[in-house]
């Protein structure tokens, strides 16, 4: 028995991945307004500005958090057992958003979530990958379907807990997100034996003896992250910029490493330096686009005509527009990169192509400014040329990393790849503390033009850097 003609494990990930966004996304769709409303609306009245850095910090903080996912997969325990126990953190946060109350509450369940969507983006993509072997033409077929799952669950997610959460109150939409994981991972327990035992090999075992420095350096610096958040030193309005630093720190020391290895050939060594210029478009990319989850949610609050035949839709259900437009849109894109073949634009091209129309989505929030209230089908046009954005920038992305990666290195490269997006959603939440009603059009116009002009400086440079890639496109 076949699943759509793929192999029939890839129901099984198909299934855990959809309740993974369904939960992420639906979660992450009401928890801004969460922190923001005041408590006779059912939230916790944090200023507007912390609120933003948090949800930028937790953001960053997922895609930080897949590069301890992908050490432990390939050090300790294999991409199974990380898969599942991470799934079980992801619903473990869940529940604790639902049933702690304040910001003990939001600090567990957004570090585990954190943790486990991490483990979960890590481990993921390799076991559909392990399902095929080398020369297997459904491959490819198998990603899409894969990708798939995710959609529908970004998609639903944000409708059904933003739907309850306005019915019956955010830890209603919360539960709902815990549910959703709860079923994901039921399914995936039951069906998880079918996998291949390759999903259950270690790919680089860590030496025994090496195991209690590494466990006891893990539990020190929780205790001491524990004890700075207690204490105060670390405050709610720092921690964007916090997880900024620490993604430029650890880019930079990955580069640093890769580059002085002696490991790498004059090749290898160019092909990493030509990646270097795309890190940062790719970090700047995600700074706007991620602020669909900060400015874009204080905009559907505050400025949107929600109002649906008498009756206002949540401010959640913005969140699902981008999804639709993903699922209609990627097979139009894979399709015209088909029929181009080798005439397709390089990789520097669509890269600096992706950035520039992100900054051209800022600039038409402009028309819009000083409107006191803003059509849906407006901002519904301006996510489509977001998704447009995403779909030249994002699925390129890991592709390009792992052709650019040196031999010794592949894992370091697909991590870097992760922090430009770490680095870009916490810059995310930084920038939306300066947004404001009545500075719209600097706001956007600035961050619009800079995007616009990297994205120019990019397309300039493209014909070196393809020089530099050796022949990679």
């Amino acid at each position: 028995m076949t699943f759509f003609g793929q192999p029939r494990p890839l129901a099984n990930l198909f299934g855990v991945e959809l309740w993974e966004r369904f939960s992420f996304y639906g979660m992450q769709g009401i928890l801004l307004i969460y922190l923001y409303y005041e408590a006779s609306r059912g939230g916790l009245g944090i200023d507007e500005g912390t609120a933003t850095s948090i949800v930028g910090a937790y953001g960053g903080s997922v895609y930080l958090a897949t590069v301890i996912g992908a050490w432990l997969s390939d050090r300790l325990y294999g991409p199974e057992r990380v898969l599942f126990g991470s799934a079980v953190l992801v619903m473990a946060g869940h529940i604790a958003l639902a049933v702690l109350p304040g910001i003990p509450g939001v600090a567990a369940g957004l570090v585990l979530v954190a943790l486990g969507s991490g483990g979960v983006k890590a481990t993921a993509t390799t076991l559909v990958g392990l399902l095929y072997e080398p020369g297997d033409e459904r491959r490819d077929a198998g990603f899409s379907i894969f990708y798939l799952g995710i959609n529908l669950g970004a998609f639903a997610g944000p409708l059904l807990t933003g739907l309850l959460q306005s019915e019956a109150g955010f830890h209603w939409g919360f539960g709902l997100a815990a549910v959703g994981m709860a079923i994901g991972l039921i399914q995936y327990a039951v069906g998880r034996k079918g996998l291949p035992p390759e999903a259950h090999e270690i790919a680089n075992p860590l030496p025994a003896s090496r195991r209690p420095l590494v466990f006891g350096v893990a539990a020190l610096v929780v205790v001491v992250v524990a004890l700075l958040a207690l204490t105060g030193v670390v405050r709610a309005d720092w921690l964007s910029n916090i997880v900024v630093a620490l993604s430029i720190l650890a880019a930079i020391a990955y580069f640093v490493v890769i580059l002085s290895s002696h490991r790498i050939s004059d090749v290898e060594r160019r092909r990493v330096l030509a990646f270097i210029p795309m890190f940062i478009a790719s970090a700047a990319f995600w700074s706007l686009y991620q602020q669909q989850f900060t400015v874009v949610t204080i905009y559907s609050d505050k400025r949107l005509d929600r109002n649906l035949f008498g009756w206002e839709m949540p401010v959640s259900w913005v969140q699902s527009i981008n999804p639709v437009f993903i699922i209609i849109l990627s097979g139009v894109f894979a399709a015209i990169w088909t029929r181009l073949g080798d005439r397709q634009p390089s990789t520097p091209v669509k890269f600096a192509a992706g950035t520039a129309i992100m900054g051209l989505a800022f600039l038409l929030f402009l028309p819009f400014a000083g409107t006191a209230s803003v059509p849906l089908l407006g901002l519904t046009g301006i996510l489509l040329v977001f998704t447009i954005a995403e779909l030249l920038l994002s699925p390129v992305g890991l592709s390009l990393t792992t052709k650019l990666a040196p031999e010794a290195f592949r894992t370091q490269m697909v991590a870097l790849f992760f922090l430009s997006v770490a680095l870009g959603t916490a810059l995310s939440g930084t920038l939306a503390g300066y947004y404001s009603e009545d500075h719209e059009v600097p706001y956007f116009g600035i961050l619009g033009a800079i995007a616009i002009v990297l994205g120019g400086a990019l397309l300039a440079l493209a014909p070196r850097l393809r020089r530099l890639m050796g022949g990679v496109r």
